[in-house]
């Protein structure tokens, strides 16, 4: 993460950090601004991981992701010859 985004990280996490503390003057300790402490709390700690962290190398590859197309076409019948259909209680099998 570059400085800059670091920065804007930090900042955003200091703007949320004080409207929870505009929400525990009106709300008080309740377990739900508790809650949301913590997680400002974590995202805290989590930012500041990501900080300790080296970036991730770019991966360019050079060559567009292959693609793999799925025909329209209905299936051949005979593939499910046999099979069951979990939780529905299987095909009906001929009697022979």
């Amino acid at each position: 993460m570059s400085s800059a985004e670091m920065t804007e990280l930090r900042r955003a996490i200091g703007q949320l950090r004080q409207c929870v503390g505009a929400l525990r003057s009106r709300y008080g300790e309740s377990p739900a601004v508790r809650r949301i402490v913590n997680d400002v709390d974590r995202l805290d700690i989590d930012a500041e991981d990501l900080a300790k962290l080296p970036p991730v190398p770019t991966q360019s590859t050079g060559s567009p992701p292959e693609v793999v197309k799925i025909p329209d076409t209905p299936y051949d019948p005979a593939l499910w010859k046999g099979a069951d259909d979990e939780g529905v209680g299987g095909y009906q099998r001929d009697q022979h």
